[in-house]
């Protein structure tokens, strides 16, 4: 009796046990993600913006506080091997005396010009939205200031406060009143450059505040009106409110070009008489560039520490602009 030998089944045990199972197909393979045509454009638009922040900003904040980090000499600035020092040159900036006066003319040349500017900023804003005749050429005016380079306003003003030949002194001198020492003085020195900045500074509130109350509908005024308030309520009920977005983002500007300004300052007094008109920004540059033998590392670390001011109140302006969105 022959015996027939049948082949082994290879099928899986599923199909063996009458389950057929059926395997996926295989799938498509992964492809990379390319930039589309947009996205290049994209980039390309963002690449030069990228590159100006990279090296008018980026850079010279790092070199900034490498210098600060770092006992910088003459010999040393040249070739670069400038030893690293630490926090050192920041506690000789702290334990200098020059540091404490310094601060406190910072403190309030910044608050002073900040109030009076956006005070008298506002003022004309509002004067100027009742749109009456000439208005138009009184605003055109009022740019003046600003739009003049600093050098000469800050040369203006110092002919003009000038203790001999100044016209203020002529004037004063015109009903019965002595010559002040507005420049050479150390109780004088502090108030004349403050009055020079506010002039400066005045018509960049204007323009500012004045686009902020162009953005208020009238129909408010007109609501107000009828409900029986009188000029100082519309102000202080409709348009002051509206304006805080507006005035937000003018003091921050305000304050972060006041804590710099160094033109104004150096050319009408120097920083003196004494010391009683300098700021951070006249004794970083003093420190850096003003003697024969120059510490580059102090002047990088004063002026680290206005750069340090602005940022923190930068941060406080997003702070409570997100408290206000919420």
């Amino acid at each position: 009796m022959k015996q027939t030998t049948q082949p082994p089944d290879h099928r899986s045990a599923g199909v063996r046990h009458g389950a057929a199972t059926v395997a996926p197909p295989p799938g498509p393979s992964p492809k990379r993600h390319r930039p589309t045509s947009t996205q290049w454009a994209a980039w390309a638009f963002l690449a030069p913006v990228t590159l100006y922040l990279t090296l008018f900003y980026a850079y010279p904040l790092y070199r900034n506080l490498d210098l600060s980090l770092r006992n910088y000499t003459v010999r040393s600035f040249v070739q670069g091997d400038a030893p690293f020092t630490g926090l050192a040159n920041y506690h000789k900036v702290f334990d200098d005396p020059t540091f404490a006066p310094a601060l406190l003319h910072t403190a309030v040349f910044t608050a002073v010009c900040l109030v009076f500017q956006y005070a008298i900023g506002l003022a004309l804003a509002v004067f100027f939205h009742q749109n009456f005749r000439l208005s138009a050429t009184l605003r055109a005016l009022f740019l003046v200031p600003w739009l003049l380079p600093l050098i000469v306003s800050a040369s203006t003003w110092s002919w003009m406060l000038n203790s001999e030949s100044g016209v203020v002194n002529a004037a004063l001198h015109a009903i019965g009143i002595g010559p002040v020492n507005w420049l050479t003085s150390p109780s004088w020195a502090l108030t004349s450059v403050i009055t020079a900045n506010i002039w400066i500074g005045v018509p960049f509130n204007l323009v500012v505040l004045y686009s902020g109350l162009q953005s208020i509908p009238t129909s408010l005024y007109e609501a107000a009106a009828i409900d029986g308030a009188n000029a100082w309520q519309r102000f202080r009920r409709v348009t002051f409110p509206l304006l805080r977005p507006v005035s937000a983002i003018t003091l921050l500007l305000g304050l972060i070009y006041t804590l710099k300004v160094f033109d104004i300052i150096w050319i009408m007094t120097k920083g003196g008489p004494a010391d009683s008109s300098t700021t951070f920004a006249t004794w970083s540059y003093q420190l850096g560039f003003g003697n024969l033998l120059p510490a580059f590392g102090p002047g990088a670390a004063v002026g680290n520490l206005l750069v340090v001011a602005a940022l923190v109140f930068g941060l406080v302006y997003v702070r409570v602009q997100r408290k206000q969105s919420l």
